[in-house]
């Protein structure tokens, strides 16, 4: 058998041995030396075996020399049904609206699972945000930042980068100040605040390969695609009131569209 289809054997058998969980999450696989035994081959066969472990994400390095069982990472479903949750929450209490928040929803998870961190950045509209959002160039603008993980990985379920105008929501000064974040009840309930009710959402979805910059933060392996949610927001005026970008890692969100049909 050639060289080349000798280590995806061996691939093979250590990736059936892994999702069988023997060895399980965390565990260090055996030692070079120790597979070069196992299997009869050399050191320069084994290695390849395993680099292709490592492009599939399903072993990583751990201290030392070791390469450790990766767990699998939290699976998110977003759906279309989120916006009417969250518009519906608008009107709750406080405490409802603290207890969950979307992230929580999609995922499962509770509150006390989650960092979250947000920062925010005063800019001025480009082109391409001037046209999103249906304002001049150069109009002044909240730039926010959102960030949200499992409290046991280092990668967040997204990067989000959200556009507010700030004319429209400096009324409410607490709006423009990043340490009242995490918000109860998220954007709808931020600008409910300022008299904002959202009438739709319009959200445009496309799939690209990763940045650099963004499979680093995502922690994302090789050959793994992104999408990227283009999210425009639209109040009861017909204002764009929110423009977000959501890049949304391939290897563990589900995206799920429900439409409801009129009958007859």
């Amino acid at each position: 058998m050639a060289t080349g289809k000798v280590h995806e054997r061996i691939a093979d058998d250590l990736r059936r041995r892994i999702l069988a969980g023997d060895p399980a999450p965390g565990d260090p696989l055996p030692g070079e030396a120790e597979l070069c035994d196992d299997y009869g081959e050399e050191p320069a066969v084994v290695r390849r075996a395993l680099g292709l472990l490592r492009a599939e994400g399903l072993i990583g390095s751990g201290e030392g020399s070791a390469d450790l069982v990766r767990g699998p990472r939290r699976p998110v479903r977003r759906s279309n049904g989120r916006h009417q949750w969250e518009k519906d929450r608008v009107r709750a209490g406080v405490g409802e609206r603290l207890s969950t928040g979307a992230t929580e929803r999609d995922t499962g998870l509770e509150v006390d699972d989650l960092v979250f961190s947000a920062s925010y950045n005063r800019v001025r509209a480009d082109a391409e945000l001037s046209r999103v959002l249906g304002v001049p160039h150069g109009t002044e603008l909240l730039e926010r930042l959102y960030r949200t993980r499992h409290e046991d990985e280092p990668a967040p379920f997204d990067l989000v980068r959200s556009y507010l105008v700030v004319d429209l929501v400096e009324g409410n000064p607490d709006l423009l100040d990043e340490t009242k974040e995490p918000w109860p009840g998220g954007t709808q309930s931020q600008l409910q605040t300022v008299g904002i009710e959202f009438d739709r959402i319009e959200e445009r979805v496309t799939v690209r390969p990763p940045t650099a910059a963004e499979a680093d933060e995502l922690g994302l392996r090789a050959g793994i695609a992104v999408m990227v949610l283009h999210r425009s927001s639209i109040d009861t005026r017909g204002r764009v009131v929110e423009w977000a970008e959501v890049i949304l890692p391939g290897d563990r969100t589900e995206a799920l569209f429900t439409t409801t049909l009129e009958r007859w």
